[in-house]
């Protein structure tokens, strides 16, 4: 009788380690099980072949007052959710004046009404919160920051090549903030 008690009870620990273990990937599907923010991507391509890939998670705004709400000023935020957003340029680049080497990188920014900054974290791999601390910034890099006509439901980054150059562009809500990065020379 002891020994099916304790299967009992073995068993009912397994099941709830189980649905503990299980619950944050269910709360970050919303209806249908699809994500609320699904995974994306961002690429460039410079005129020799070599490349900058971001990965990304697109969150939604889903009615949220976004910048200056949920994202609040002045704060490191991990530009995007879920994972933490990389920034892999296969060359070596200048983002915004500053020259990165190749290799892989973690991105946040300082999102503020008017200027964003850009940071270029050394910390690699973690969760995209919470923030690791200016201890990895490999850089933090000034934002060109600009209104939308309209708003935007979902959070996007994308690039826009032009003589050589890739624009990066981080837009939500009813801003956008961007970096010009070329191939370091």
């Amino acid at each position: 009788m002891q020994r099916i008690t304790a299967r009992i009870v073995i068993s009912g620990m397994l099941l709830l380690a189980t649905a503990i273990l299980a619950a944050p990937s269910r709360a970050q599907m919303g209806m249908g099980g699809q994500p609320l923010s699904p995974p994306a991507k961002a690429s460039c391509q410079f005129p020799d072949g070599k490349s900058i890939q971001v990965a990304y998670s697109s969150p939604r705004m889903r009615g949220r007052r976004i910048f200056g709400g949920l994202v609040p000023y002045g704060e490191p935020w991990r530009a995007g959710a879920n994972e933490a957003t990389t920034f892999v340029p296969n060359t070596d680049v200048n983002v915004g004046g500053t020259q990165v080497p190749a290799g892989s990188y973690t991105l946040f920014t300082i999102p503020n009404p008017d200027a964003w900054t850009l940071i270029i974290s050394k910390a690699t791999g973690e969760w995209g919160i919470p923030y690791p601390g200016k201890e990895h910034d490999f850089a933090r890099i000034p934002m060109k920051v600009s209104q939308l006509a309209a708003p935007l439901e979902d959070f996007t980054i994308s690039f826009k090549q032009a003589n050589g150059t890739c624009g990066m562009r981080l837009a939500w809500e009813k801003t956008a903030a961007s970096v010009d990065i070329s191939q370091k020379k």
